[in-house]
């Protein structure tokens, strides 16, 4: 707020704010997120609350609603505006309404609902990315005030078509029209029909127009982790078994051709389980590296119930992590070197160590808490905030702080810590998005059932009754002060990658 506001994020290093760059219209990364309005300001909406700080957060309504418009000149990509935006003005409003006030007094006396008015509005600025697609696929951006730019790219990955449906579904509750969740419904079946017929799995890049496969690359991470993640925490939303049946059939899949490694995680003998990326015609394996993006895949298989495999799947990240202090973009699993060295100071890895604490009570999540807070002050602290490790392998930073550190990184590991907070007091009243903003458990979002007359969708996935069924194995108590990998399983991988125990 110091050095950066009203732009979008803080540049760290030289204590600047940073907004999009409209002298280089083609620089996406930075373009496809910056839209010049307060971006981390609104993300970071509902970590103020969940931290206590109610009046700072009363604030910062008030300046998002005095101060912040949409209607911009802004090129941005619908899925980044979508979970850092929208989902962060709906988790406020949200927080406001409940009349219980969990987290202390945090509506302003005047407030009158404009946070949704301005979700709305925002949300009505994506609708011509669907307009305007010949497959039901949404464009990947579009200008906030002219929508889909004429001559603009089509091709879209996985996760950017088929993450938009629990944001877009609560709007649609809260407002009483169904466009939005019909739109995100209908993109989510899309893509499920273009499923490899041999294989049922998904490419991670499709063109909007033609409905075809450009990238073939099926894994968990970059490009489609996220398109798994909305499947099942729609379900926990809104209750319809068609997205709950299509996350079990799909992660069963996953499990068949992706994953590598002795069957059981903590039993057997075998290398250590690893999902790998594969070919989505054929099943096998594309790539030798994984990225940090599947770090949040631990978190998926937490609410899926397989806690035994997110424990794996955990300890492989945490290795390491440790190798390097941060984790790397990517990893080559068979160099055990990076192949991308950056770290933009990403939740995923946080957000997995917090939900398996929560899971399993196990205080070993906590160390790896306490690892994670050590380097993050000690590689990545700025003179003005916390910056991206420009490369793991020297420790060189660049001037660079995205509005996830505040509204997930940071969040996912207060919370690790305060045992007492409302949203570990009451766990099975929350859900975090994507982005980790927290949504509520409440019965009025289960009942819906747009009228078909509103929206013409194509036919349901086929359902059948043993997709719906998912592995859901408890910790037992005995091992809550124990290792939740076994050591020599530990020291396996650790061996395996050069890190000391």
């Amino acid at each position: 707020m110091k050095y950066a506001y009203p732009k979008d994020e803080l540049n760290p290093i030289y204590c600047k704010g940073r907004g999009p760059d409209y002298d280089n219209p083609s620089n996406i990364n930075i373009n496809d997120i910056l839209g010049d309005y307060s971006l981390t300001l609104i993300d970071a909406l509902d970590t103020l609350a969940i931290l206590g700080d109610t009046r700072e957060f009363r604030r910062a309504v008030q300046l998002v609603i005095e101060n912040v418009s949409f209607d911009k000149n802004s090129t941005v990509q619908v899925f980044e505006a979508n979970i850092r935006i929208l989902g962060a003005l709906l988790s406020a409003h949200l927080l406001i309404q409940d009349q219980s006030q969990p987290f202390g007094h945090l509506e302003p006396e005047w407030y009158d609902g404009e946070l949704l008015e301005m979700a709305a509005d925002l949300a009505s600025r994506f609708l011509p990315a669907f307009h305007t697609s010949k497959t039901g696929l949404p464009h990947p951006r579009v200008n906030l005030r002219d929508g889909v730019p004429q001559g603009s790219r089509t091709d879209t990955c996985t996760a950017g078509a088929g993450s938009l449906l629990v944001e877009f579904g609560v709007l649609s509750r809260l407002i009483g029209d169904p466009i939005y969740e019909l739109s995100a419904r209908r993109a989510n079946r899309v893509l499920w029909k273009l499923r490899n017929a041999n294989t049922g799995l998904l490419g991670n890049v499709i063109d909007v127009n033609t409905g075809k496969w450009v990238g073939e690359l099926s894994g968990v991470g970059a490009g489609l982790d996220s398109f798994y993640e909305y499947l099942l925490k729609a379900y926990i939303l809104f209750g319809h078994i068609e997205d709950y049946s299509m996350f079990n059939q799909t992660y069963a899949l996953i499990k068949q051709y992706m994953r590598r490694g002795r069957p059981n995680c903590n039993s057997g003998s075998g290398d250590h389980p690893l999902y790998v990326n594969v070919d989505m015609k054929s099943g096998g394996t594309q790539t030798t590296w994984i990225d940090s993006l599947q770090a949040a895949f631990a978190g998926v298989q937490v609410l899926a119930g397989d806690v035994e495999e997110a424990i794996c799947t955990h300890a492989l990240y945490y290795t390491i992590w440790k190798k390097y202090g941060v984790l790397p973009e990517r990893f080559n699993w068979q160099r055990l070197s990076p192949d991308v060295s950056f770290y933009p100071l990403r939740p995923e890895f946080v957000e997995s160590t917090y939900l398996l604490y929560q899971a399993t009570k196990n205080p070993f999540y906590l160390h790896v808490g306490r690892d994670i807070l050590k380097s993050l002050n000690q590689l990545t602290r700025a003179q003005c905030g916390y910056a991206t490790v420009h490369s793991v392998l020297d420790m060189t930073l660049e001037d660079r702080m995205e509005s996830f550190f505040l509204s997930e990184t940071c969040k996912y590991l207060y919370l690790l810590f305060d045992t007492e907070n409302p949203v570990n007091q009451n766990s099975d009243r929350y859900m975090f998005t994507t982005e980790g903003h927290i949504l509520p458990l409440a019965p009025w979002l289960r009942q819906h059932n747009w009228d078909s007359a509103h929206f013409t969708l194509s036919p349901n996935p086929a359902i059948n009754s043993t997709d719906l069924h998912a592995s859901c194995e408890a910790i037992n108590e005995e091992r809550i002060h124990g290792l939740p990998l076994k050591s020599q399983y530990l020291e396996q991988i650790s061996v395996s990658l050069g890190v000391e125990l």
